[in-house]
C-alpha cells in the first residue's frame, strides 16, 4: 500500500535528519507499505507582478535548494528502496489555514513530520510547523533533531552519513 507523508524542511542538509529518523523507524518496525515523501516549505510569493508571472517552481527551487540537498535526499532514497516509492520537493505558497487543508487532500497526505529546531526562515521562506498543527484531517509527529556543532564537513554531503 502506498501512502503519502509530508516532512517539513527548509532545503538544509540538517532538515533531511528527520527523513531519516522517518525511514530508519518505518524500516525497523518491519513497515511494508511504500511512500510518496513530499519535502515541504512554505513561500512567500510576494506581489511582485513580475515576480509572480515569471518565477516557476524550478527557478524558486534554484534559489532554495542546494545541489547537496538533491544528491544526499538520492542516497537516502537508495538506502531504502523498499520503503521509498518517490521523493518530490514541493513549496506551499498559501497564506491562509483553509489552503493548507485543502492542499493536504489535494496531495493525500496522511502523515506529517517536523523538527521545531529547523526553521524557515529567508529567502522568502516561511514555518509550515503552525499550519502542520491546525490540520485536523493529519497526523502530525514531532521529531526531534540536535543539530551538531562539531561536525567537521559541516555544510557538505557528510553529513547525512554521521548518524543523528
Amino acid at each position: 500500500m502506498t501512502k503519502t507523508i509530508l516532512i517539513a524542511t527548509d532545503y538544509s542538509l540538517e532538515s533531511l535528519n528527520i527523513l531519516k529518523k522517518v525511514l530508519r523507524e518505518k524500516d525497523a518496525s518491519e513497515d511494508q507499505n511504500q511512500y510518496n515523501i513530499l519535502l515541504v516549505t512554505g513561500y512567500d510569493m510576494g506581489d511582485s507582478i513580475r515576480d509572480l508571472l515569471f518565477n516557476t517552481k524550478s527557478t524558486i527551487f534554484n534559489k532554495l535548494r542546494p545541489q547537496e540537498f538533491c544528491e544526499a535526499f538520492g542516497i537516502i532514497k537508495n538506502k531504502y528502496p523498499h520503503l521509498i516509492n518517490k521523493i518530490m520537493c514541493d513549496i506551499f505558497t498559501g497564506s491562509f489555514q483553509r489552503t493548507f487543508n485543502n492542499y493536504v487532500k489535494a496531495e493525500n497526505i496522511e502523515e506529517a513530520y517536523y523538527s521545531p529546531s529547523i526553521k524557515s526562515k529567508g529567502d522568502g521562506k516561511f514555518d509550515l510547523i503552525p499550519y502542520l498543527k491546525k490540520c485536523k484531517d493529519l497526523k502530525c509527529h514531532e521529531i526531534s533533531v540536535e543539530l551538531q556543532e562539531r561536525l567537521p564537513e559541516k555544510g557538505r554531503l557528510a553529513e547525512i552519513f554521521a548518524e543523528a
